[in-house]
């Protein structure tokens, strides 16, 4: 069975921190890209982060810049989502999702994704 599956998600102060992790099996994230989104509270879900899946190369929203870093195992097929000095705003339901096979280069269009994680609840609140 082709999945993803999402942890690390839970509730931190502001100003702490988490590691997300995504863990395919069913399949291999070699040479696919990995695309992290989120969906806040009566919002529209929205891209986050994405490693390429050719040589690493990583991406980000200007609103995570210098605080979120994504990074992959390939050897252990998941992709890692870190998040320091979290902020209530980064408060959402995050979803990893993968490219079809093949498909390296980063996107951060939900149409370009193949397979999503059913995804996991941050809370960032005092």
């Amino acid at each position: 069975q082709v999945q993803l599956v999402e942890s690390g998600g839970g509730l931190v102060q502001p100003g702490g921190s988490l590691r997300l992790s995504c863990a395919a099996s069913g399949f291999t994230l070699d040479l696919r890209a990995v695309v992290w989104f989120r969906q806040a509270p009566g919002k529209e879900r929205e891209y986050v982060s994405c490693i390429s899946g050719d040589d690493d190369s990583t991406y980000y929203e200007d609103s995570v810049k210098g605080r979120f870093s994504i990074s992959t195992d390939n050897a252990k097929n998941l992709v890692y989502l870190r998040m320091n000095n979290l902020k209530p705003e980064d408060t959402a339901v995050y979803y990893c999702a993968a490219r079809g096979a093949m498909r390296f280069t980063c996107s951060r269009y939900e149409a370009d994704v193949e397979t999503w994680g059913q995804g996991t609840q941050v809370t960032v609140s005092s």
